[in-house]
């Protein structure tokens, strides 16, 4: 795993062992990138980014090595924090911040305009922390949602943007009301 582009492009990524966390493969995340940087519905440049279900951080540094102004990353497992703080650090990633929480139940935030989740396949976890993280504040009025969801998982939004699949994973792109 490595960063595909920007200030960071080429630096690798650790993961954690086992399969606890599951890293974003990294095809899926290019193609997330590619319609971002194209799509007029985006500004990824000075973007407040929020990465939730970090695992390794991947999305967020992604978003930073590109120009994002600075990125938050929430995530609750031990084994996926000690390697996301380890990423940040070897990315010497200064407008990074960990939040070390459930995305379930998170503290009082300040609002984002690009979220990205990737949470445990199977669980149907995105329409949860969406409601929870807008509950205290994470999510900016108009902000642009990425979630990756599992071969199996049904998510109905408004007016989604873009969808794409990539192996087992779908992406799904689309704007937060409010």
């Amino acid at each position: 795993m490595k960063i595909i582009a920007g200030r960071w492009k080429g630096r690798a990524l650790a993961a954690p062992a086992g399969l606890e966390t599951r890293p974003t493969n990294i095809r899926a995340r290019q193609a997330v990138f590619d319609i971002l940087a194209h799509a007029p519905w985006c500004e990824l440049q000075n973007a407040k980014v929020l990465d939730v279900f970090a695992g390794t951080g991947a999305y967020g540094l992604e978003a930073l090595s590109r120009g994002a102004e600075a990125a938050a990353f929430i995530e609750v497992s031990s084994p996926a924090l000690a390697v996301l703080k380890t990423n940040i650090a070897a990315c010497k990633a200064e407008a990074a911040r960990v939040v070390a929480a459930d995305a379930l139940n998170p503290p009082a935030g300040s609002p984002h305009d690009l979220v990205f989740l990737d949470p445990p396949y199977g669980k149907a976890l995105v329409a949860p922390a969406l409601a929870a993280l807008a509950a205290k504040g994470w999510i900016a009025p108009g902000a642009v949602i990425v979630a990756e969801l599992g071969p199996s998982e049904m998510l109905d939004v408004a007016e989604v943007l873009a969808e794409r699949a990539h192996g087992k994973a779908r992406v799904k792109i689309w704007r937060y009301p409010g």
